[in-house]
């Protein structure tokens, strides 16, 4: 039988291939992404992963036993994609005083608004399963996108096409895993919503950021 996250990645299987055929993606692909729109992009996602990282230091209040306490800590201490980030912003033309000015576009803040009211409401599976979706499908563009030749995108691109995820991916799949173990049926299912919630998310994030989304008031 297909393990817990399996189910979920094939429920959801229709969403994912939205993600991976979304014009942004093939814009970095053939270095066709207008320079402003990724700048944009770095922003977001700049901003995005601070979010996640507020949500996993919530999880790590909540982690059920001394073992998966430190796990969870490790993933709090070592955010792999934030040394990637910093040689982009600086490639992009950007400063960080830019990116942290830059206010969250409201797709963005519904997507970690989303995360840190899993985290709060929910114990570590729901949690565990709302984040998911970020380092997975960021790790399947090495399959689903492949290295762009573009000077700046090439670096990004070889980032996940090099497969710094991986660890990430394990151990976010394994508590996910492991919680649906543990948990009854009512919070399995509110795993599986927050799993569904933040793969679509994932690609309103991708849609957002090629336009270049503002808040209209």
């Amino acid at each position: 039988m297909a393990s817990f996250s399996q189910q979920l990645r094939d429920e959801t299987q229709p969403i994912w291939a939205a993600i991976f055929a979304h014009p942004f993606l093939a814009a970095i692909k053939d270095g066709t992404l207008p320079p402003e729109t990724f700048q944009y992009y770095l922003g977001q996602d700049y901003h995005y992963l601070e979010g996640f990282g507020r949500t996993v230091a919530i999880a790590l209040a909540k982690s059920p036993d001394g073992a998966l306490l430190q796990e969870l800590a490790h993933r709090v201490m070592t955010p792999v994609e934030r040394p990637l980030h910093q040689q982009l912003i600086e490639a992009a033309g950007l400063s960080m005083a830019d990116v942290e000015s830059t206010p969250r576009s409201p797709t963005n803040t519904a997507y970690v608004n989303h995360m840190l009211v899993t985290a709060s409401m929910h114990g570590l599976g729901p949690t565990a399963a709302a984040l998911l979706p970020c380092p997975w499908t960021y790790h399947l563009l090495k399959d689903e996108v492949g290295q762009s030749e573009h000077p700046l995108y090439g670096q990004w691109t070889r980032f996940y096409v090099e497969g710094f995820l991986q660890s990430s991916v394990d151990a976010w799949r394994g508590f996910v895993d492991e919680m649906a173990e543990r948990v009854g049926e009512q919070e399995r299912e509110a795993m599986r919503q927050a799993f569904v919630i933040s793969s679509r998310y994932e690609y309103m994030f991708w849609d957002a950021a090629y336009r270049r989304e503002q808040w209209p008031v």
